[in-house]
């Protein structure tokens, strides 16, 4: 029988399903419960140190299509199903001090989960490299698995925090050199997927001292205006900002990234994220490289779990388990990574006019 227990990072997780930075884990009552479902490991909501106040509005609205009606909107209409979600919400405006306590009794409560705490300062100098050193010694003291920074956040004022940086390499150094000089667990990084330097900035941290990549965070859009109304569909006053598009919408593109950082660096982790909503996304990511799998939108879906995925867990290794058992896997690991040799150049797929002379061949164990 194949197990669900994996080592990513050098970490043991009693499976590889991770609630990812967001909502879902915006407190110590949600994440007790997340762990008490089956959740093998959260991503705490980012944590910073300046002062955070969100809009005075909806932060997050769920966007929705039909065949009979096939415009995507938020507006409720029968038959529908979920097309992504859309928030402009901010990091955690729970203070530091308020999360220390709740970290400690959270991993205190559960000692066989991993709790990686989201931190999150800016680049502007030797000021902000410092909140980095004291957010990542604070939350690595109470006893946090892994840290992720998060360089990826679609909507911040600030220039100098979130997707703003995550094209400089120069910027990812020197923060990894900041949090790598004062703590020793892992460092995960979460990079914007909104770049054509992806590859680069990836390579970038992996050189730096990063164990992994977290990709991929909310793409940055808009949400929709109602052409009767003239509204937008979220909106305060009438103005909207940039938010972040996550959900089944971003899905393939979310996969394009993990293989591409996959087959750039095919021997380096990778936490993939990006329209989860069961096994069939969640084995994709893996055969494109991905060890470990962040899950926000169809978590926050779910009617009656308060937002944790109480029933997604359990569908979630419930189904690997049987794929597990049916094709006679041990682990994740014998068929992560299966497709990246069958990503090629546009040029390298054969054209009408020439002949086939083969192909690629599934052995029996991956059949």
């Amino acid at each position: 029988m194949g197990t669900l227990s994996t080592t990513f990072t050098g970490l043991e997780f009693v499976n590889p399903f991770v609630l990812a930075s967001a909502p879902p884990t915006e407190s110590k009552r949600k994440i007790l419960k997340a762990f008490e479902a089956g959740w093998g490991g959260v991503v705490t909501k980012t944590i910073g140190l300046h002062p955070v106040e969100n809009v005075a509005g909806p932060k997050t609205i769920f966007q929705r299509s039909s065949e009979e009606k096939p415009y995507v909107s938020r507006t409720k209409r029968p038959d529908t199903v979920s097309h992504s979600s859309w928030n402009w919400e901010l990091i955690s405006d729970q203070a530091l001090e308020l999360w220390l306590p709740d970290l400690e009794e959270i991993k205190t409560t559960y000692p066989d989960r991993m709790l990686i705490a989201s931190i999150m300062a800016g680049a502007g100098g030797e000021e902000e490299m410092n909140n980095w050193k004291k957010l990542a010694t604070a939350c690595v003291n109470v006893g946090c698995d892994a840290l992720e920074l998060n360089l990826s956040c679609p909507h911040m004022d600030r220039k100098d925090m979130g997707a703003h940086i995550a094209n400089d390499e120069d910027i990812i150094r020197s923060i990894l050199k900041a949090v790598t000089s004062v703590v020793s667990v892992p460092i995960w990084v979460k990079l914007t997927p909104a770049t054509s330097t992806l590859v680069d900035a990836a390579g970038a941290a992996y050189e730096a001292g990063a164990s992994s990549i977290s990709l991929c965070n909310t793409f940055p859009s808009l949400p929709l205006m109602d052409p009767e109304t003239l509204k937008f569909e979220v909106e305060v006053d009438g103005l909207v900002t940039s938010g972040g598009l996550g959900g089944l919408a971003i899905l393939p593109q979310a996969l394009q990234r993990v293989s591409d950082i996959h087959r750039a660096y095919p021997d380096k982790a990778i936490s993939g994220i990006g329209g989860i909503r069961g096994f069939r996304e969640a084995f994709n990511f893996i055969v494109h490289g991905a060890g470990n799998l962040q899950v926000c939108t169809a978590a926050m879906e779910e009617k009656g779990s308060g937002g944790v995925g109480v029933k997604l867990i359990q569908e979630l290794t419930q189904d690997l388990s049987a794929y597990l058992d049916r094709k006679g896997y041990g682990s994740i690991e014998e068929f992560r990574g299966l497709a990246r040799e069958r990503i090629v150049e546009h040029s390298q797929v054969r054209r009408k006019s020439e002949t086939y002379n083969g192909g690629f061949e599934v052995s029996a164990e991956a059949s």
